[in-house]
């Protein structure tokens, strides 16, 4: 497949503003400046490859100062001092001034990371707002309890009185990943401010641009200086910084099961709490009773989506014997129906992925699986000038050992396995070493929910894929992380509780 991709440059004139402004300096209490190194790294279009901009590379010492301004601003009248319902206003005026950017967020993001504009600014900006205005609800709920005791020694005449607060953490780390890059930040951002935390934001090094402008959005809406600080820069410095640091409370962290298991070793330093999305290989168990129209749409949507760049991706689909092929079929022609193109092109169905190592990367698992034995249905083309682009792949003949089906890969690739019974499909999906997400699929909801209880997995779908919102709890099981986000559960990452126990 041969792209013709030309630039296309913003409408917004916000996004245009932006990107005038060639460097992007980090944010440390409050202020813009340049890192201590005074070096700079490209961020470019994965479609094009033009630079969008320079980047500030974070180094050991900026680490060092952005978490002393946060441990400062924790304890500081102008951020301690607020009241829970002023907390909250504060958290919602964030979410508005995102809403009166969506476009200039969205052309940022699509820019950046490569996605369609669509699914931007209809999709993910406006669930990045909802995050903010969902916690900043919770800000006025933060609830401790009075505790009636069981305590026999006491001074006669005297009583205990025993009750519990809610307390921040403290400082928090959010490392966030490069395939949604502004909803990934707002879902560790608003829990913590909710909770009273002040944060160090480390954004994945490929995608930083919609993180720097939300800090200056932040700033916009009065945050006190040091509440959010923005360290730009690569992994192995300012995140090996940030999650071995001493004064370091908590780190939540969304990316591999790889990087996950190093930031537990380096948190023992000072046992910091942590909270880890992980890598996932989700599984869609298709019956044969199945809505195939509503499964094939949702199944599409939930591999295909962001380039297949979503950790809750459908990558593997195991459908009854009896309708296997069907799946395979109209999977394959689901797939080839989508346009490839530059995010920003209305046209476009499915950008590039974020960048030409990751495009290998899908490509040599794919190239593997065939050599395995795997056939291709549709698809497993690489493309475009830049070579970032990734056809829509439907993968069949696939063996469970295979490590196209056992590793996440990342990308639009879906591998499909017939099953004869509800403990054959059982026993497939099961076999990962993941527990992020799944689906099912079947008019029989007495079956769907007898499946959902047996899947090991954080999340299950019945009947969709991909479903989020806010109040949703998001986890995952086995080697997908440790703890979850949204909801009430999310909130509770970013809280500890103190018990007061008075003899009165």
């Amino acid at each position: 497949m041969t792209l013709a991709l030309t630039t296309i440059a913003p409408k917004s004139q916000g996004a245009r503003d932006f990107l005038a402004k060639r460097r992007k300096q980090i944010l440390i209490g409050g202020a813009w400046r340049n890192g201590a190194s005074a070096s700079w790294f490209e961020t470019a279009d994965p479609a094009t490859g033009e630079i969008l901009a320079e980047l500030c590379e974070g180094t050991v010492a900026d680490v060092d100062e952005a978490v002393a301004s946060a441990r400062t601003a924790l304890s500081s009248t102008a951020w301690k001092g607020l009241t829970p319902s002023q907390r909250g206003k504060l958290l919602w005026k964030i979410a508005e001034l995102i809403d009166t950017h969506a476009d200039e967020l969205a052309e940022l993001e699509t820019l950046d990371q490569g996605k369609s504009f669509r699914t931007s600014r209809f999709a993910e900006i406006p669930a990045s707002a909802e995050q903010f205005r969902y916690f900043g609800g919770f800000c006025t709920k933060i609830l401790g309890t009075t505790i009636p005791t069981s305590i026999s020694y006491q001074p006669a005449g005297k009583q205990i009185f025993a009750y519990t607060t809610r307390e921040p953490v403290g400082v928090v780390a959010a490392i966030t990943p490069w395939n949604s890059p502004l909803l990934m930040a707002a879902m560790k951002l608003a829990p913590a401010l909710a909770a009273g935390c002040t944060v160090v934001l480390k954004p994945a090094e490929e995608t930083s641009l919609t993180a720097l402008r939300l800090g200056e959005l932040m700033l916009e809406a009065g945050l006190p200086d040091g509440v959010v600080n923005i360290v730009t820069g690569f992994g192995e410095v300012v995140g090996a910084a940030l999650t071995a640091h001493p004064d370091v409370d908590k780190v939540a962290f969304t990316g591999s099961t790889e990087v996950g298991k190093m930031i537990v070793a380096a948190a023992a330093g000072n046992l910091k709490k942590l909270t880890l999305e992980l890598g996932g290989k989700s599984p869609a168990i298709i019956l044969p009773d199945a809505d195939m129209t509503l499964a094939i749409d949702g199944v599409a949507r939930g591999i295909f989506s962001n380039s297949g760049q979503v950790c809750v991706a459908a990558s593997r689909v195991y459908a009854h014997r009896s309708v296997c092929d069907a799946v395979v079929d109209r999977l394959s022609k689901a797939a080839s129906a989508l346009r490839l193109g530059h995010g920003l092109d209305p046209a476009t169905d499915l950008g590039p992925l974020v960048n030409r190592r990751q495009a290998d990367r899908v490509a040599a698992y794919v190239a593997e699986g065939q050599a395995e034995g795997a056939n291709i249905a549709s698809g497993g083309t690489q493309s475009g000038e830049c070579g970032t682009f990734y056809a829509p792949t439907v993968v069949t003949a696939v063996r469970s050992e295979m490590r196209l089906m056992r590793e996440e890969i990342f990308g639009p690739v879906v591998a499909v396995t017939p099953f004869d019974d509800v403990e054959e499909a059982l026993t497939y999906a099961n076999d990962s070493p993941y527990g992020l997400a799944g689906s099912i699929w079947t008019k029989d909801l007495s079956c769907a929910h007898r499946l959902a209880a047996q899947v090991k997995a954080g999340t299950i779908w019945i009947n969709c894929h991909s479903y989020f919102s806010p109040e949703l709890p998001k986890g995952g099981h086995r080697q997908s992380g440790w703890g979850y986000e949204n909801g009430a559960l999310g909130l509770e990452n970013y809280l500890e509780t103190k018990t007061v126990c008075a003899l009165i």
